[in-house]
């Protein structure tokens, strides 16, 4: 059960409504989810945590599409929350893949063990992990890399602390492992 409930269209106020519009005018296929919905109970936030999208559309041209998601997915994983968690799973298996038996070039795994290192030991990222990353990437690419994956961990944060329920059109992603999850 939600901390707190996400808010109605019927409560949302006409400046929420708009921004509301505005994303889903911005990044078609985009929904009001549950997260959104409580988040916006704060106008503030709301428009802060709406800034991951162009920053996943940074990582996304830094490492492609692919990675961009497996690196969330990895961060969300790590970071124990279910509800991105499922969503990154939502879009993993949209893709044609199972999470739980990809196939990754060497590359992709060390960007996999830096997002997953950075969620689960709150930033301490050991030279071995982080080596592979600084030889591959230049400083701007870090910097995106690193920030991308503090927003994510915050949106994970957020959602775990208030215990946002997952939303409805995400419960055929649930892992097998978690099926009585449910929004």
């Amino acid at each position: 059960m939600p901390r707190i409930n996400p808010l109605s269209e019927k409560e949302a106020t006409t400046d929420i409504r708009q921004a509301w519009a505005k994303h889903i005018a911005d990044y078609p296929g985009s929904r009001i989810t549950n997260m959104k919905a409580t988040l916006s109970h704060s106008p503030m936030a709301f428009e802060v945590y709406m800034q991951w999208y162009p920053l996943y559309h940074e990582v996304i041209r830094i490492v492609g599409e692919r990675s961009a998601y497996l690196f969330a997915h990895s961060i969300s994983e790590a970071s124990n929350c279910p509800l991105c968690t499922t969503f990154f799973r939502k879009i993993i298996i949209e893709h044609g893949e199972q999470p739980e038996d990809l196939q990754l070039t060497a590359d992709e795994q060390h960007l996999l063990d830096f997002g997953a290192e950075i969620a689960r030991n709150r930033g301490e990222v050991a030279d071995l992990t982080y080596e592979p990353i600084r030889q591959r990437f230049t400083d701007a690419d870090v910097v995106v890399l690193v920030a991308f994956a503090g927003q994510m961990i915050a949106t994970n944060l957020f959602n775990n602390v208030l215990d946002v329920t997952i939303d409805g059109y995400l419960s055929p992603y649930l892992p097998l492992t978690n099926p009585q999850t449910h929004g």
